[in-house]
């Protein structure tokens, strides 16, 4: 679907949702009703006329741009070749993550030793991917969703396992832990669900926040990390001392 008619059928929705007609926004234009109607269905609009019609809805262009690319279907999960790609190739995975955090490119380039040539060659790879579409003006448009899962069992969950993880408990030194809690106790399977509920909310909230601090400088940011688990589980200290047949003292 090309973008103009994805712009489009947006205003169409804004349009419906503030219950306005062709005929009400063809008198604050100024123009005549089949006008406006021609406009919408041929998708024959001058920039300066989506202007106006933003203007009208009470809404910049910039914003129903943004809107749209919101509700484009992004990727949630990649490929087994996508994510092996990426572990064989560390500088790409830096730039997959820094794109999916809305790093700019001259941020990326600035933050990191990576010149802009390499940068470049990063980007077009990520395009291939299909993880972006790489625009010119070294702009891009991400296709990964902000709450994308990696494949269970797959290389970069065993990455995360054996690296990321592991690291991640083992803070450097002074470095703090901005909240740090650990839970155990024994639940029923409704309670168990009710927690798995809770914890996918946070986790779709916390994507949503990232989402929407992208669009300000990483100078306004801080790179954090937020690790979530939940499985059955007993410290090996205490599953030492068990019963070899629980009920069975004397």
């Amino acid at each position: 679907m090309s973008q103009i008619k994805q712009v489009t059928q947006r205003l169409k929705q804004l349009l419906k949702e503030q219950g306005m007609t062709y005929k009400s926004l063809s008198a604050q234009l100024g123009l005549s009703e089949a006008s406006v109607k021609r406009c919408f269905s041929q998708q024959s609009f001058t920039l300066e006329r989506l202007e106006q019609v933003c203007e009208a809805l009470g809404i910049t262009l910039s914003d129903v741009f943004i809107q749209v690319a919101q509700t484009q279907p992004k990727v949630s999960q990649l490929s087994e070749s996508q994510e092996r790609e990426l572990l064989e190739n560390p500088r790409l995975l830096l730039a997959a993550v820094c794109v999916r955090d809305g790093w700019q490119f001259n941020e990326i380039i600035g933050h990191y030793d990576i010149s802009e040539t390499e940068a470049v060659r990063l980007m077009v790879k990520l395009d291939r991917l299909k993880l972006i579409e790489f625009l010119p003006g070294n702009r891009y448009r991400l296709l990964i969703a902000q709450d994308f899962r990696w494949i269970p069992g797959g290389p970069l969950e065993r990455f995360m396992e054996q690296e990321v993880m592991v690291k991640f408990m083992a803070p450097k030194k002074n470095e703090p832990w901005t909240f740090r809690f650990y839970l155990r106790g024994r639940y029923s399977q409704s309670s168990v669900e009710i927690i798995q509920r809770r914890l996918n909310q946070l986790t779709r909230e916390a994507a949503e926040l990232n989402e929407e601090d992208a669009r300000l400088p990483i100078s306004e940011r801080t790179h954090m990390g937020l690790l979530m688990a939940m499985r059955p589980w007993e410290p090996s200290l205490f599953e030492a001392m068990r019963r070899s047949s629980p009920g069975s003292a004397r």
